[in-house]
């Protein structure tokens, strides 16, 4: 055992690739949570004898391999080890699979405690902990030291075949880094100061926040500076987050051009992956789930066979490539895969959401990781919607309608009857259509805890037959339990009724609705060595270091734009105003702008605006009036495939009108260089409807941040703005205008927090003209008061 270890590995982890076999088996089985898994190891251990030691740190080493974790149980007087697990439902039920890798983790646990302690024989247990009866079923096997060392080498040989490979790779890779010069040749103008930024935030083991201008490279950037990192700072992993599938794309593409021998994995959707979306997940179902674990190391190795000098572009192709092949699951196959990766390039969801895979890879494995968020002003109304929960009433009304449900399962029908129960209270006591509370009602939690216990034992009798109804309302109280259970000022809870007259106590949709994701995003930040948020609009600063959970300490760059002001003509049209209530007299003007323009320099021009419904009658009335002008237009649900044939229709020598949805697909993360994109026109300011929940939102930010309507209203719709005016300058050749359309582009308050290297013709108008809280684009049609100015300021710059 000379020389320094080259590779430490879990147990866990260990056991995982060298134990796991058989089919990929997801059908439901209601599995303890995370808290109840740590109160059941609690009650355990408690009924435990003195001398008993509780999480007992253990290394061992073979070879160059180092082997370490924490037994649950130790108790040196019986000399036995004991290995924990929580359930529910009938142990019967536990898949021989799962039963094996148990034993194997106990056995290694076993061998490490005998050569830490000097037992020449060791008592090992499988202790199963009923979570509903709080029974414990135990399983012991007596295994003499020698068995178990020799257990222990066998696992250890096997991983090390692949271990070895791994560290001689990981050697060439940091050399390969260590020594990379830009791809490019030259830094375009500003990448150099955002990839110095970058490396420093990274060698600071810091959180960085960095606004760079739309079209200078901030992909390759960033990406730069993190992979040169690697070596120097001993980063085990690079997650590259993006909130749209053109921003993963755009990462993957970047990273075709690194000159070194990255491993490059592309995580995509189950939804976009599945071969088979009529079959479940298990090996009864499914022939891609039959023997997964089986042919999985087959199918890693093929993935990953082909790695030359360049970076191994594992993207969705190519893993489906090595999956079919050896005849796996692609999507189950990615996630094998990102433990291989040196880099994963994927949604925000997979790091920052409630058991995000990438997340808990990091816990497990103790990596430490670069993170890179993408277009990071998205992560705001991201990260509330990841830690939101909605109950609907709907999906209650179909789980009470189960049929034989109140004759086979008495218990059961009763607990969501409860539910309904509570419900009715809640509407009953509701005067409103809308209503959001300070706390969630104390009867609604015990009801939903109750009919989540009951139907969890009722799921785990009958796994093979679980009805898709209960199932889905299973999954929706859950989350609002666990919602519930970590909610503070950071969310609300609130009950929306439908407004027609069928509408009846019990019909409203229970919301608990994150408002500040900070506290949730907060510790993932902090959980990696260094991250960099970066966007085009990170302005103003403190917005997004609040509702975003940035350290105090974090850094920031504002890196200046290279382009000059010539080359965008900003023309504002004061004339029109687009608010809610002028919208239909502001459509022929809308038109007969974007007509002249097009007439006056033919070419390629996006028409953005605040929503589907405005842009088809925009759309619509520019055919009747300008036919000569081509148009075509983003539709509603636009798949993949017609955002792909939409973006291009603009080529080079192309002429005609893209219309599209301010803060949509293509209002970011488009590249359309050159004559591909000549112009933009921008039809309002892009501010959220006024309705009964964002002014809700606002009064909870007026309280918390002293900034209510800017918060809400105000700073997220001028980011849309810039970000969707920022698709046409992307190079420093490029040339062309933009069309800001309503008068309040010609506000003071708006103009500061629009790139300042705009030109522009645009007429000021007196100082004394403000942004009022009813000047918002689309207040709701339910809620008049939205369409009246009530004078009310409330902004902090």
């Amino acid at each position: 055992m000379n020389g320094s270890p080259l590779y430490t590995v879990a147990v866990r982890e260990l056991c995982e690739f060298t134990a796991k076999q058989g089919d990929l088996d997801l059908r439901f089985t209601p599995s303890p949570s995370a808290e109840e898994g740590v109160a059941g190891h609690a009650l355990v251990r408690g009924r435990r004898g003195a001398g008993y030691r509780e999480e007992v740190a253990l290394q061992g080493r073979h070879g160059e391999l180092v082997v370490r974790g924490r037994a649950d149980g130790i108790d040196a007087a019986r000399r036995r080890v004991e290995e924990i697990k929580t359930f529910r439902g009938s142990l019967d039920r536990q898949r021989p699979t799962h039963r094996q890798l148990h034993w194997a983790q106990v056995k290694i646990y076993g061998w490490l405690a005998c050569s830490s302690e000097g037992w020449d024989a060791a008592e090992l247990a499988l202790v199963y902990l009923d979570l509903d009866s709080q029974e414990e079923t135990v399983l012991v096997e007596r295994c003499m030291a020698e068995d178990l060392r020799l257990h222990f080498e066998s696992h250890c040989e096997r991983f090390m075949v692949w271990a070895t490979a791994e560290v001689a790779r990981r050697r060439q890779l940091d050399a390969a880094l260590e020594s990379m010069r830009f791809p490019f040749g030259d830094f375009r103008n500003g990448q150099r100061p955002l990839a110095e930024a970058v490396y420093r935030a990274a060698a600071r083991g810091r959180c960085l926040l960095a606004q760079a201008p739309t079209g200078i490279g901030k992909t390759m950037g960033t990406l730069f500076p993190m992979l040169k990192a690697m070596p120097t700072q001993h980063l085990d992993r690079v997650f590259f987050l993006t909130a749209k599938t053109s921003g993963r794309q755009a990462a993957l593409d970047t990273l075709a051009h690194v000159p070194a021998p990255l491993r490059v994995l592309e995580l995509v959707a189950r939804d976009k992956s599945c071969e088979h979306p009529d079959r479940a997940c298990h090996g009864d179902s499914c022939p891609l789930a039959r023997g997964f674990y089986d042919r999985v190391p087959a199918a890693r190795a093929q993935a990953l066979q082909e790695q030359t000098s360049a970076a191994l572009a594992l993207n969705r192709d190519a893993v489906r490539h090595a999956a079919l092949s050896q005849g796996v699951c692609p999507y189950y196959l990615s996630q094998e895969l990102a433990r291989w990766a040196d880099v994963v390039v994927g949604d925000y969801n997979y790091y920052f959401d409630h058991g995000g895979l990438l997340h808990g890879l990091t816990q497990t494995s103790q990596w430490r990781v670069g993170l890179l968020v993408d277009e990071a002003h998205n992560l705001v109304e991201r990260g509330r919607r990841m830690f939101s929960a909605t109950l609907s009433p709907q999906t209650l009304r179909l789980a009470r309608r189960v049929p034989g449900l109140a004759t086979a399962a008495p218990r059961l029908h009763q607990a969501l009857g409860k539910v309904a129960a509570a419900w009715r209270a809640i509407d009953r006591a509701q005067a409103e259509p809308y209503a959001a509370h300070e706390r969630v009602p104390v009867a609604l939690l015990t009801a939903l805890d109750r009919s989540n216990a009951v139907i969890a034992q009722h799921l785990a009798e009958h796994a093979d037959h679980a009805d898709p109804a209960l199932l889905d309302f299973h999954f929706e109280a859950l989350a609002m339990s666990r919602a519930a259970e970590r909610f503070g000022p950071h969310s609300l809870f609130d009950a929306q009724r439908p407004t027609s007259s069928h509408a009846h106590a019990g019909s409203s949709t229970l919301c608990i609705r994150n408002v500040v994701p900070a506290p949730f995003l907060k510790p993932r930040l902090e959980a990696a060595r260094t991250a960099t948020l970066f966007s085009a609009t990170l302005l103003p600063r403190d917005y997004h270091a609040e509702l975003l959970g940035l350290p105090q300490e974090h850094l920031w760059v504002d890196v200046e734009s290279p382009f000059q002001s010539a080359q965008l003509q900003v023309h504002t049209a004061a004339h029109i105003s687009t608010r809610y209530r002028d919208r239909a007299g502001s459509l022929a003007p809308i038109a007969d702008l974007i007509a002249e323009q097009f007439h006056q320099v033919p070419g390629n021009y996006l028409a953005f605006q605040s929503s589907h419904e405005y842009l088809e009658q925009v759309a619509d009335l520019m055919a009747q009036r300008h036919p000569g002008v081509p148009q075509w237009r983003q539709s509603r649900r636009m798949s993949e495939r017609g955002q792909r044939e939409f973006l291009e229709r603009f080529t080079n020598d192309g002429r005609g009108v893209g219309f599209a949805v301010l803060g949509g697909a293509f209002s970011e993360g488009v590249d359309l260089p050159g004559r591909r994109l000549i112009g933009a026109f921008v039809a309002t300011l892009g501010m959220p409807q006024v309705n009964p929940i964002n002014e809700t939102l606002r009064a909870r930010m007026e309280t918390l941040f002293g900034a209510g309507y800017d918060y809400t209203y105000f700073y997220p719709g001028l980011q849309k703005v810039v970000q969707a005016a920022g698709r046409v300058i992307r190079t420093t050749e490029d040339f062309g205008v933009l069309h800001l359309i309503d008068d309040r582009f010609a506000h003071p308050e708006v103009r500061r927090l629009l790139p300042p290297w705009w030109s522009s013709s645009a007429p000021r108008l007196p100082r004394d003209r403000s942004i009022v809280h009813g000047d918002c684009d689309d207040a709701s049609p339910q809620d008049p008061a939205g369409s009246r100015q009530c004078g009310h300021r409330d902004r902090r710059h």
